[in-house]
């Protein structure tokens, strides 16, 4: 059996992502892919961009990594300024150049890998989808390209792990975050196992694995660094409260169902 870690949305936390690659060490993996989102809300993006261009096979796409650094985008705050004024040199144009997807056979099954929808990084799908959005989730677009409909779906972007199965066999999943996961705040990552390159049908699984880390180090480092917006970025690795429902909208917008609170 063969064995994949998948990680996801780190936002420059670099002590959640040292946590979560010794507990992939430990358990001799050694297959890493990055579902993207690695700057931003946290201070560390430019230590977190050398880590996962060293320790990752594939590194993915996500939204930060695209908005960011867009070279057309108007900085119009002082946390947006502060992020990007970490990144090294290059830095930005290695985010933007990222793939946007990542297709492999295991078991028998298609697996994509994205950070947010086939659609675009920026377009979101959240745990309580309708039924159109998870068939969406499975379509070949222009950003995708033209390979095998896949029949198993990772993606990241919403900080919410979850694992869904629905007719025909199709399975979706979300791998939650390592840096900046919501609700409980331990960060999350996910093991795939199966037999890659397999045509015929084999055992196949998903794990969701959690890994405590010393989330105080990680807000005694922003602390240090003067990074802007640290009372929300504390709620968030303290308590899971995501910042919009402390400080109001700004990059994303908090939204609840019932007692449970979701980012967008």
């Amino acid at each position: 059996m063969d064995r994949i870690a998948l990680i996801s949305d780190v936002h420059g936390n670099l002590t959640a992502l040292e946590a979560v690659l010794a507990d992939i060490d430990a358990r001799g993996i050694t297959r890493i892919v990055n579902l993207g989102d690695y700057v931003g809300k946290g201070p560390r993006g430019r230590e977190v961009i050398d880590v996962c261009r060293e320790r990752c096979e594939v590194n993915i796409l996500g939204n930060w990594d695209d908005f960011l650094p867009d070279p057309a985008r108007v900085i119009d705050s002082e946390g947006l300024a502060w992020w990007l004024a970490q990144l090294g040199e290059g830095q930005g144009e290695w985010l933007r150049s990222r793939p946007f997807s990542h297709d492999l056979l295991i078991s028998g099954r298609w697996l994509r890998l994205f950070h947010a929808s086939p659609v675009s990084v920026h377009h979101r799908v959240r745990f309580d989808h309708d039924e159109q959005q998870f068939l969406g989730m499975f379509a070949n677009t222009p950003a995708t390209g033209d390979g095998p409909a896949p029949t198993v779906v990772g993606y990241g972007d919403t900080h919410d792990p979850f694992y869904e199965v629905a007719g025909r066999g199709l399975t979706l999943f979300n791998t939650g975050s390592v840096g900046n996961a919501m609700d409980d705040p331990t960060p999350v990552y996910v093991i795939v196992e199966g037999v890659l390159d397999a045509l015929e049908p084999a055992p196949f699984g998903v794990q969701f694995v959690r890994v405590p880390y010393d989330a105080e180090a990680e807000i005694a480092v922003a602390e240090a660094m003067g990074m802007p917006e640290l009372d929300g970025y504390v709620a968030e690795l303290r308590h899971g409260v995501y910042r919009g429902a402390v400080n109001g909208p700004r990059y994303h917008r908090a939204e609840s169902r019932g007692a449970r609170k979701v980012i967008r």
